[in-house]
């Protein structure tokens, strides 16, 4: 097993677990706060980082294996964070976290794959104007960083 890749998956989970652990403090009235400037609630987005973690993996796999995403934009990932907001505007702290947990390991299992090798192959990301970015890059900068992300933005909604 890669070190590299040992390190971002240990740090995906410490991100998932900081979030868990924060998120079970919270009460029933903090859980449906809306985060300002967002307008999902604690509890819509703890459920959206969870349910991202696949489709965050999935996307440096590709990378990794030199294939280009395409077709993932901005307007699209919105799109996406709209319809997730719908279909899960009700759900349940214990629902959420549990994802949680479950997606933050098979994401970090799926990390603990990568050889160096892959971490390292880059390929044009239509999110990021076809700048040709790296698994690793893509790796941090949404699965290992998307807890901590929105960590911080609940802490500011619910003032602790």
């Amino acid at each position: 097993m890669s070190r590299r890749a040992q390190v971002l998956a240990d740090r995906l989970q410490q991100g998932s677990q900081t979030l868990a652990a924060f998120v079970e403090s919270l009460s029933d009235t903090e859980w449906r706060m809306k985060v300002p400037k967002d307008g999902r609630t604690v509890g819509v987005i703890v459920h959206h980082v969870a349910s991202v973690y696949p489709l965050e993996i999935q996307l440096a796999q590709s990378v990794a294996a030199g294939k280009p995403v395409v077709g993932v934009t901005w307007d699209a990932v919105a799109d996406m964070n709209a319809k997730h907001a719908q279909e899960h505007a009700e759900v349940r702290k214990p629902e959420a976290l549990e994802l949680l947990h479950r997606n933050s390991q098979v994401a970090a299992e799926a990390v603990r794959a990568f050889s160096d090798e892959q971490l390292d192959a880059a390929a044009p990301v239509s999110l990021n104007s076809d700048a040709p970015l790296s698994a690793q890059f893509l790796i941090e900068d949404h699965a290992l960083r998307h807890s901590f992300h929105h960590l911080a933005r609940i802490r500011t909604t619910v003032g602790r």
